[in-house]
């Protein structure tokens, strides 16, 4: 048996609560309700894990979907293990084939085949079906249209279209060998295909439940999928609330109602924690952790997760159009010191844009671009800057000390000679926002769902990536490599393509620059035993929670 941090801890609580509870077993109803309390549950809305790809979403997806290949979240490599497929094998270098898992459920009692698994990757789906094209162009921005022309009157938002592009631009189909197998083809060579498949935004859906909802607003407030808790309510930026699919093919789930609400202020998530209202919380910054943790009933778990936080730059606006600003920008961050200051060293700088679980395509070699002042304020000076205000769009702590980050960089960027002003904005829409006035710099950061570069800057800064999508910044070379590294079968061929990728992005033709691993720090009760996760997600299925009774 392979002993983690994990098993070990589980195993203790499971022994622990044995032991107490012989005479006593634990009954369904003696279930607990558990409460989360995050600084927010979606972005935009919606439960529908093509139109809310982010850090939040990933947090609370993980209950509700799966994936056919997943992965062992818990241990620090990340190993890939079956989730709703017991099996995969290669084809070809274009076809991955697939054994589904037997006696699935969804959460209306259906059954899972593989006539489910192709309608989730399919045009309709996707929302890439001509009629939905043309109604989206139209003015379908409710989404609620019923003209028949529409497959069953669904029609997706565009972003719904744009993230399966991303995720899936050379998916030529998913095809059914028969009612517990089906095979992904690609249109291209795909040496990153099985990864693609374990990705966040391929969880899959009930055909019929999709089918039979009025509109598609109607299926992303109330989703169907086969995971172990299912939803009851859902209140856009206020409450989601859980309730136990108990025929979860993974066994019953270890809680009655798992209810995640929206608390934005941190010192409200900790308070409320402190006080017994919330069972766990969300995000605590470093500097709460000693806080938290000096209460004998509570702890704090988590560390580095699989996102990186950068700093993005719109190329075509203002002063960011000189490339000397931006390089200049890259070279006046003093990242080791933010990560000591506002984490104590509970992060790192990271080796650009990638990680390590990349394994044969991690680059240990490369740098993010080093701490000089001197030579910021000479590529200022040689540039064409002229004083004019340069933009920095922040939001409000979405992300971890966002706020106190910007505020080091703007002042370091205003030592090199650059007029920085910081403006506050409340949501996605308005950091992309074009109407409001120019975009040039804004706060972001870039995940990695499966480990290869594919999963990262191809997913986020390719010609499907969303930089490039909302016309922030492109490259030809750097286009053409994108392609190579999504094709290509040869290591060596894919690692010289993406080493040159991060030579033009974060050096040459700035598109972003990282500015550290980010970081997930969760309080919770002491007498839960729990594990975060590094891919964001978190899991309350029956072996990743457990209440410890002490003994009598």
């Amino acid at each position: 048996m392979h002993l983690t941090r994990r098993t070990l801890g589980l195993a203790l609580a499971a022994s622990l609560m044995a032991s107490t509870l012989l005479s006593s077993p634990i009954l369904a109803q003696d279930r607990p309700h558990i409460t989360v309390a995050v600084q927010q549950i979606v972005n935009a809305g919606a439960l529908d894990v093509l139109r809310e790809q982010s850090n939040v979403g990933a947090r609370v997806f993980y209950s509700l979907f799966e994936t056919l290949i997943d992965y062992d979240r818990q241990l620090p490599d990340l190993p890939r293990k079956p989730g709703l497929a017991t099996s995969w094998k290669r084809i070809d270098d274009r076809t991955v084939e697939l054994t589904l898992r037997q006696g699935v459920k969804f959460h209306n009692g259906d059954t899972m085949t593989a006539d489910d698994v192709v309608f989730t990757f399919s045009p309709e789906r996707f929302g890439t079906l001509p009629e939905q094209i043309e109604a989206q162009k139209s003015g379908a921005q409710l989404f609620t249209s019923t003209v028949a022309q529409i497959t069953n009157g669904k029609v997706p938002p565009p972003e719904v279209a744009a993230v399966a592009r991303r995720a899936w631009p050379n998916l030529d189909r998913v095809e059914k060998v028969d009612d517990m197998t089906v095979r992904f083809i690609s249109e291209v060579p795909d040496p990153t295909l099985e990864g693609r498949i374990s990705r966040y935004g391929a969880e899959i859906l009930s055909k019929r439940a999709y089918e039979e909802a009025p509109t598609w607003a109607d299926y992303a407030r109330h989703p169907v999928g086969t995971g172990p808790y299912k939803v009851v309510e859902f209140k856009p930026d206020n409450v989601l609330v859980l309730a136990a699919h108990d025929d979860y093919w993974g066994g019953k789930p270890p809680i009655a109602e798992l209810r995640f609400v929206v608390v934005p202020e941190v010192a409200s998530r900790v308070n409320g924690l402190l006080s017994g209202e919330y069972d766990f919380i969300t995000d605590v910054p470093p500097d709460q952790i000693a806080l938290i943790d000096d209460e004998p009933k509570f702890d704090v778990v988590g560390g580095p997760i699989t996102n990186h936080r950068l700093m993005v730059f719109d190329k075509n606006n203002g002063p960011m159009k000189d490339v000397k600003v931006r390089q200049a920008m890259t070279h006046a961050i003093d990242r080791d010191s933010i990560v000591e200051a506002l984490w104590g060293n509970r992060t790192k700088v990271p080796a650009g844009l990638q990680w390590e679980y990349y394994g044969d395509m991690y680059l240990s070699d490369w740098k993010v671009p080093e701490y000089d002042m001197d030579l910021a304020r000479k590529l200022v000076k040689d540039s064409s800057y002229n004083g004019e205000p340069i933009i920095m769009r922040v939001l409000n702590n979405y992300y971890t000390n966002q706020v106190s980050t910007a505020q080091i960089n703007a002042e370091s960027f205003r030592q090199i000679g650059l007029n920085v002003q910081i403006e506050m904005k409340e949501n996605w829409q308005q950091i992309f926002d074009t109407e409001s006035g120019p975009r040039m710099v804004r706060d972001w950061s870039n995940s990695a769902p499966f480990p290869d570069p594919v999963a990262s800057i191809v997913n986020q800064h390719c010609q499907n990536g969303q930089q490039q999508q909302v016309g922030e910044w492109t490259n030809e070379e750097f286009n053409a490599l994108c392609i190579r590294l999504e094709t290509s079968t040869d290591l060596e061929t894919r690692r010289a393509a993406f080493r040159r990728m991060l030579e033009i992005a974060e050096r040459e033709d700035p598109a972003y620059t990282v500015l550290h691993q980010n970081a997930i720090f969760y309080g919770k009760r002491a007498d839960i035993a729990w594990e975060p996760s590094a891919l964001q997600s978190m899991d309350f299925r029956a072996d990743n929670f457990a209440i410890v009774k002490p003994a009598n």
